[in-house]
């Protein structure tokens, strides 16, 4: 709790081994190793004359064993515990930037800002990664993501049985589940020795006092409500809440909380609820393309009149590079809006921005709490007409291009070869 307050109070001391440690990477403190191995060959070595230097200042090192690090963790594949440690650092680093260029408190609401619209995205990526998992498995880079996906569906599964591991399993992501294991936790208390159950809430404890014979009436109907009745209703008002609990959420916060809740926010989630229409396409085709290949053109590989036939292996291989591509490119872009939305960021996709737009309205200039820039919405009150939609609008949607040395070269090159082959 203390590290806490200090990382509030930009108390830590910011240096290479604390970027290292954030990420796991763990690297050899050359001046330590020597001053062991100068002990073990002189015993009268006096330490108040040694200065050991156990940090280092950031630098350009610093990125290269970041780097490094990371490639050596990541060449296995992915995992989600990887995608949350990179994600929170860059929010720290948000953090740190825009309280020297604004101030503590401003700094602290644009990151909470951020954080809460990454959180809509990371919740969607969640769900993909849970609906892909049996693809995901066979995809060698992306195989650890399908098995966190196996491992979140067990936990949904298994959240209303009573394990004494759940807690353990318990991810920030998912408040409610943490809402509901501690209360549960909090009021049921097992005997280790007998192994009965019992309760300790204020009802059961006015309970356990009634005196017979009243208590031999009210003990029945009190194990009836609480073993059967207060588990059915939860079980019926959790299926009834898993329906309607998006839309009703997005309605309170963005509709009737509109004065409240952040354009960054509103536009996000409006844009996540859009696409989540044509996704449903996508994810059936998807899982279309997996069952033509495990359960038609698997099997007739398996038999041995076929297990020659190159054309049928051609199939196979395509099929398993295509479906590859497929979930790489779905959870790609995703990952890329979540990027967007932590970096409080904007990003333009023909059709889908527009009608975005035509919910939450345009983005108000005068707010340092409205994110970055939307360059589509500067041309439109410019009222610059196109003919066909423009696909890019510079990075992080600021409506202008790069102007990078090799980019100029590579477009005079194709000026020329354009007006050879004009002449020719």
């Amino acid at each position: 709790m203390l590290y806490f307050f200090r990382l509030l109070l930009l108390l830590i001391n910011i240096d290479q081994e604390t970027v290292l440690n954030w990420f796991g990477v763990e690297v050899e403190n050359s001046n330590i190793k020597n001053l062991f191995s100068q002990q073990l060959e002189n015993d009268h070595v006096n330490f108040s004359n040694i200065e050991i230097k156990s940090s280092t200042a950031l630098s350009i090192e610093t990125l290269k064993l970041i780097l490094e690090g990371l490639w050596q963790r990541v060449q296995d594949g992915l995992t989600l515990a990887d995608i949350e440690n990179l994600l929170f650092f860059i929010l720290f680093l948000r953090f740190l930037i825009l309280a020297v260029r604004y101030n503590l408190k401003t700094s602290f609401y644009i990151t909470c800002i951020g954080l809460f619209a990454g959180y809509l995205w990371y919740r969607h990526f969640i769900d993909l990664i849970t609906m892909y998992k049996n693809v995901l498995l066979t995809i060698p880079y992306l195989n650890k993501l399908g098995i966190d996906g196996m491992k979140l569906l067990n936990l949904a599964r298994n959240f209303v049985v009573e394990d004494a591991k759940l807690g353990a399993n318990v991810r920030w992501y998912n408040p409610d589940q943490l809402i509901y294991y501690a209360f549960t936790k909090g009021i049921v208390n097992v005997d280790s020795e007998t192994g009965i159950r019992y309760y300790i809430d204020p009802i059961s404890m006015i309970i356990s006092n009634v005196k017979e014979p009243e208590k031999s009436k009210v003990i029945p109907i009190y194990y009836k409500i609480y073993d059967k009745i207060i588990p059915q209703v939860f079980e019926t008002c959790s299926r009834f809440w898993s329906q309607i609990s998006g839309i009703a959420i997005y309605a309170i916060i963005t509709r009737i909380g509109k004065r409240y809740c952040p354009y960054l926010v509103r536009w996000h989630w409006t844009f996540l609820l859009i696409i989540g229409f044509v996704e449903q396409v996508f994810t059936y085709f998807v899982f279309r393309v997996f069952y033509f290949q495990s359960f038609v053109l698997t099997p007739q590989t398996e038999i041995l009149d076929n297990s020659n036939d190159t054309d049928l292996i051609l199939q196979l291989h395509f099929a398993e590079g295509f479906l590859a591509f497929l979930v790489s490119l779905h959870l790609g872009l995703i990952f890329l809006g979540l990027f967007h939305a932590i970096c409080g960021q904007y990003f333009y996709v023909p059709f889908f921005v527009e009608n975005t737009e035509l919910h939450v309205g345009p983005r108000p200039k005068n707010s340092v709490y409205s994110g970055g820039n939307t360059g589509w919405q500067d041309e439109k009150q410019k009222n610059i007409q196109r003919v066909f939609p423009k696909l890019w609008y510079g990075w992080f949607g600021s409506g202008q291009t790069v102007n990078l040395p090799i980019l100029k070269s590579l477009k005079k090159l194709i000026r020329k070869i354009l007006k050879k082959l004009k002449r020719k």
